[in-house]
């Protein structure tokens, strides 16, 4: 079981203090996939970066600009072109003059719904600086390195805080929830991968933009890799009795929850399944899609599905 922390003691769009380097001021834009609403970070002082502006609320701005009276930015810092991660991104480094860096992906638009309306693809964003692994930016006392964390998105970044070692991961771990990956921006073999990247980079503490912070990194990244790999067990085992496509398989897995969430359980689902495909455990027909119908492999010679 992940041992998650859903208990996060704060008040909308003041700022708190996380640590000596890091304030955050959260949004209000709670939701089923935006959990207590984005926490933007303010890194430093006096001459500041700021991690996820956050989602297109004028108030959350103005609670910005509040935070950063009588401060600099340098960088405003976007872990992924989400909507409430990245909306207040280029508003943010103009009033500035900062350098807006981030990761351009893929835009799709293959949630819908809900998951499209909180945290759906930002196609208008657009950072000066590119982010590449290992990238850092500097300020008075503080250090910002990029580490590229594929997997809930291609392009997704965290940003690891050198003097205090540690690391502010967006969306790739969260405290109070699992994270999607949903192709074919998102990639579960790449997830896994960046997930074990980020146990053996030893943090003394996670921050994520939603919910509260994860100060027993190693135990808690264990247990996310563990429910992922016993989620797969899982997929593969439905497969092997018959159950032959995504939205099938979520009724089974998914049967105790709203059911407004089965569209973001279908593409993690389905996230799973190429997964599976590219290990040589299923074949897809007639190509590992959201659609498609899935046997195990060992089962191969006989009918294809129609």
């Amino acid at each position: 079981m992940i041992p998650f922390r859903k208990n996060f003691v704060f008040e909308y769009e003041k700022p708190q203090v996380v640590s000596p380097l890091i304030r955050r001021v959260v949004a209000r834009n709670g939701g089923r996939f935006t959990g207590p609403g984005t926490g933007t970070l303010i890194i430093g002082h006096g001459i500041v970066a700021v991690v996820d502006p956050g989602p297109d609320r004028d108030d959350h701005f103005e609670a910005l600009q509040a935070a950063l009276a009588g401060e600099r930015v340098s960088h405003v810092l976007v872990t992924h072109q989400h909507i409430d991660h990245s909306s207040w991104g280029r508003r943010l480094a103009d009033a500035y003059g900062a350098l807006l860096c981030g990761s351009v992906g893929v835009v799709t638009d293959e949630h819908g719904g809900a998951v499209r309306e909180e945290a759906g693809d930002d196609d208008r964003f657009s950072p000066d600086v590119e982010l590449r692994d290992n990238w850092s930016a500097h300020g008075e006392n503080w250090t910002l390195s990029a580490v590229h964390t594929p997997g809930h998105t291609a392009t997704h970044y965290c940003f690891a805080v050198e003097e205090e070692n540690t690391l502010l991961c967006g969306d790739h771990i969260m405290a109070w929830s699992t994270s999607i990956v949903s192709p074919p921006h998102g990639h579960m073999g790449d997830y896994l991968t960046s997930l074990a990247r980020t146990r053996d980079a030893n943090f003394d503490r996670l921050i994520p933009t939603h919910g509260a912070d994860i100060v027993d990194p190693d135990q808690f990244i264990e247990a996310y890799i563990a429910h992922r790999l016993g989620r797969e067990r899982d997929i593969l085992d439905l497969v092997r009795a018959g159950v032959s496509q995504t939205k099938d398989i979520v009724q089974v897995l998914y049967a105790d929850i709203d059911r407004a969430l089965h569209p973001a359980a279908m593409h993690s689902v389905w996230a799973h399944l190429i997964h599976l495909t590219e290990q040589g455990s299923v074949v897809a027909s007639p190509a590992p899609g959201l659609d498609a119908h899935y046997s195990p492999a060992e089962q191969t010679s006989q009918e294809p599905w129609v």
